[in-house]
């Protein structure tokens, strides 16, 4: 008998609405590349050193100490091309990532849609085969647009200067607390101006660049609608303060309206203002740091400006600052005279080198692109289409039982917003990491956000302007359904995940250096160790 054919469109949308998907990873239980290793297997063959080129070549080592050279060849792992290629196939498929996914859960990292196109000029032999050491007559293209990215980044901040050498934005943070003591030390104020005055919710890395060059932190708690605490701030200032570092909007997702009182009270007080500007994404073309008051900022050009995160490097963190403090920056500079570009030294205030060369020349020309291709009306729609998107989010999660956002009740946020799962963890006992494990499950990245949890179990979703509304109900509906498990079927988040590759973590393992390595061949050795223990 003829059977009606089946509808498939009915097992994946209901009324034009996707349903949650059946969603399985892969799972290959794949040993690390050293466990695969055979002695003697090759993937190539390494042609023999030429005479000529080891002749040139002999010298190189015999001005390394002897501490620094190697006793016996590195051991790498011995493999055939295609055991590497499947290898590394099947690891790509036991991740998540924003190719894959709706990757809104990543919280304050803005990850976005990087464009393909950006990829390939990257990859481009003009670009991938360019050498440092090059004569600079050879890459006036290359010179003309990180100028043009300098140019770009002073009108988006308002700043006077800008040094794209930084490789991440932690080191451009960095880097601006070095232009600061550089600044302190000029004026024979550092180590008397040893304060700089940050907030909770600003970036972790702006109190640990601080502490790392030798300024004691204060650090300012929110009020109750969390705003930073107005009156705290007069209370930190004194002749000791050296500086502001704060984010605005910060990672609570709530812009601070009262910003420029902050920055003239510092500047009255004798300090200087720095804005972490890492997530700009809801900023763009609608404030400017120079309005703000502030005298230094830093943008990571892997967030606001869409090059790829790649597992943490590689990046570019901008540093932008005001004339008075450009001699500061680190060196080169990249000078235009008559024409033509050249790469100079950035004299004797400089704060010296961050990274080697020019930076991570690729990403500075994927951002290059991608604003370019935008133009100045595009960027400030990017931010506009953020905010939209953060806000019609906001409204969607928080029908959800169990969840809220905590301050500013009933106000809008910016780009992104910090979450409380507290009603549910206290109605179920599930807390908001075994929710993300379980988001896993349905093939959605979830993050829960900075320590320390001063907003008690916390998820910050940050959609940035990349994804649909469809993309925004997808993650909405994955997280009221894991919410709806969470009250009548606890047991099946708190045992998470199911139908993928990753694990719920240990936590006490993390604070066990016993228990985890940071190589193979280091946890080989605490093997060993044990088994000798457990023998002896």
């Amino acid at each position: 008998m003829n059977q009606a054919m089946h509808n498939i469109s009915l097992s994946r949308f209901t009324n034009g609405r996707a349903n949650l998907r059946r969603y399985h990873q892969a799972r290959w239980d794949e040993p690390v590349i050293f466990e695969l290793s055979q002695r003697g297997e090759r993937g190539v063959l390494v042609p023999e050193l030429e005479p000529e080129v080891a002749a040139a070549t002999s010298q190189a080592l015999s001005g390394l100490p002897a501490g620094m050279l190697r006793i016996e060849a590195p051991r790498l792992p011995e493999i055939s091309q295609n055991r590497v290629l499947r290898h590394y196939l099947r690891l790509s498929q036991q991740t998540l990532g924003a190719d894959l996914n709706v990757d809104v859960g990543q919280g304050t990292c803005t990850i976005k849609y990087s464009p393909k196109v950006n990829e390939q000029l990257a990859r481009d032999t003009r670009m991938s085969e360019l050498h440092p050491l090059q004569d600079v007559d050879t890459v006036q293209g290359l010179l003309h647009m990180f100028h043009q990215v300098h140019a770009l980044l002073m009108e988006v901040s308002g700043m006077d200067a800008v040094s794209l050498q930084a490789r991440s934005g932690s080191q451009a943070i960095y880097g601006n607390f070095a232009v600061l003591r550089a600044y302190q030390e000029d004026a024979d104020t550092y180590g008397v101006r040893d304060e700089v005055i940050t907030t909770i919710f600003s970036h972790p890395s702006d109190a640990a660049c601080a502490r790392l060059l030798g300024y004691k932190v204060i650090t300012l708690y929110p009020d109750a609608d969390g705003f930073p605490d107005l009156e705290a701030l007069r209370a930190a200032l004194s002749p000791r303060t050296a500086a502001l570092i704060i984010t605005n909007p910060e990672d609570t997702g709530i812009f601070n309206k009262k910003i420029r009182q902050f920055t003239d009270l510092v500047r009255a007080a004798g300090g200087l203002n720095i804005y972490d500007q890492a997530n700009a994404n809801g900023l763009l073309g609608i404030t400017r740091a120079r309005e703000a008051g502030f005298d230094m900022c830093q943008f990571n050009l892997h967030k606001t400006f869409a090059t790829p995160h790649s597992c943490g490097g590689p990046a570019v963190g901008a540093m932008c600052v005001t004339q008075e403090l450009e001699r500061f920056l680190p060196s080169p500079k990249i000078m235009l005279r008559e024409g033509r570009y050249s790469v100079e030294d950035a004299g004797p205030d400089s704060i010296g080198k961050l990274s080697a060369f020019m930076g991570a020349a690729s990403i500075v020309l994927r951002a290059y692109a991608w604003a370019m291709n935008l133009g100045a009306k595009g960027l400030r729609e990017v931010s506009e289409i953020a905010v939209l998107n953060n806000n019609y989010m906001m409204h969607e999660l928080l029908k959800i039982r169990g969840l809220s956002a905590p301050y500013a009740p009933g106000k809008r946020r910016i780009e992104q917003v910090r979450y409380s799962w507290e009603k549910l963890h206290a109605d179920t006992g599930i807390r908001s990491d075994q929710i993300g494990i379980r988001a896993a499950d349905f093939g959605v990245h979830y993050w829960t956000s900075h320590h320390p949890f001063v907003v008690p179990e916390p998820a910050t979703v940050e959609p940035t302007e990349s994804f649909s509304q469809a993309d925004l109900d997808e993650f909405v509906d994955v997280m009221r359904h894991i919410a709806h498990e969470a009250y009548t079927d606890p047991e099946i988040v708190r045992s998470a995940p199911h139908n993928c590759p990753v694990h719920a973590i240990d936590g006490s393992v993390l604070d066990d250096p016993k228990r985890w390595a940071m190589t193979w061949r280091g946890y080989q050795r605490k093997l060993l160790d044990q088994e000798t223990k457990q023998g002896a």
